[in-house]
């Protein structure tokens, strides 16, 4: 660890600078974009001056380092730690980081023991941390703030409709949904959804022919924010069949908007949803996601259990909790010798 000078309590808001280190170029809507902007938006609210930087970027002036993704921004954020002894660095973990990288990655692993303080967004991350690195460790579940959206009508069918939220590449299993629906009976009353971007070229032609073949399947394409919320608002379900997760926004999102989920059993679901939750199916499995499809689908108890267990969880993602855990870090990392 680094020593670091105390700074006083004027000088560790309003003129303090954090920059941001994100792998995403641009207007990009990928996660870590997303998260970049959202955090630079809550920072300002904070007093703080904030500018995201690429995390290929040769030197970074501020006093406070916030870098998304411990091997993407490694580099910078050691270099960052040479540069500036004085300053502070927050590594912020994603899902690839936890479950990928950090068992083989040394220089993700120096970035972390040269951390002030790791975010993790969902408590299960921490179990995979060090016992050393777990001392310095916090989760700060993503927030989520609605927009007005347009008022759900009431069924007039008995139509369910699935969506799935997310770019698509490997680590989502974006199409284990669209498979699920393939396999029911002619007159089951189902549609998927997916929108999301093409990050992983091979899905191209995967999402393009099973829209061909299978009349439940509906690719989207990429689209917005708010079309997203608007598409997740006025659906029955969330189908989140991710491979690994940091900490899902759209999870939040669901939270935010009482949408019940059918997830995959990997810890970055449970780390949020809880070890109780009753809507899992076992991670790549299209037969076990089919069966809870279809129990969606025909016991209306089973539908109303998720919606209670989702609706408990509405704290989880209110922007006050978020806001009041990252001042409290932010200030500590100000304050440390």
């Amino acid at each position: 660890m680094r020593s670091r000078a105390s700074r006083s309590s004027s000088a560790r808001r309003s003129g303090t600078r954090i920059a941001i280190l994100s792998p995403a170029r641009g207007p990009s809507r990928s996660g870590n974009a997303v998260t970049a902007r959202r955090y630079a938006r809550l920072f300002r609210a904070l007093g703080y001056r904030v500018r995201i930087y690429p995390s290929d970027v040769a030197a970074v002036d501020a006093e406070i380092v916030v870098a998304l993704h411990a091997k993407k921004s490694a580099a910078a954020a050691l270099r960052y730690c040479k540069s500036a002894p004085n300053g502070h660095l927050i590594v912020v973990l994603t899902g690839t980081d936890i479950y990928r990288d950090l068992p083989r990655s040394r220089i993700a692993q120096r970035a972390l023991e040269a951390a002030d303080a790791i975010v993790a967004l969902q408590p299960l991350a921490l179990d995979r941390l060090a016992p050393a690195l777990r001392a310095k460790a916090y989760t700060i579940v993503q927030s989520v703030t609605l927009p007005a959206l347009p008022m759900r009508r009431e069924r007039t069918h008995t139509l369910q409709s699935f969506a799935v939220l997310g770019h698509l590449r490997a680590e989502k299993d974006p199409l284990r949904a669209a498979y699920a629906v393939r396999g029911l009976p002619r007159a089951f009353p189902v549609r998927v959804q997916l929108a999301g971007g093409i990050l992983d070229e091979r899905f191209r032609a995967r999402a393009s022919d099973e829209a061909a073949r299978n009349p439940r399947f509906y690719y989207r394409g990429e689209i917005g924010a708010r079309a997203a919320l608007a598409l997740l608002a006025r659906s029955d379900a969330l189908v989140l069949s991710s491979r690994m997760e940091g900490g899902a926004n759209v999870l939040g999102e669901a939270i935010a908007l009482r949408v019940p989920v059918l997830a995959s059993r990997i810890d970055g679901n449970i780390g949020l949803l809880g070890e109780a939750y009753p809507g899992y199916y076992t991670v790549g499995s299209t037969a076990a996601l089919r069966a809870l499809i279809t129990r969606f689908v025909v016991d209306r108890a089973f539908r109303a259990s998720l919606r209670a267990h989702v609706a408990k969880l509405a704290a989880l993602v209110r922007p006050a909790r978020e806001r009041s855990a990252w001042a409290r870090i932010l200030r500590d990392c100000s304050t440390q010798r």
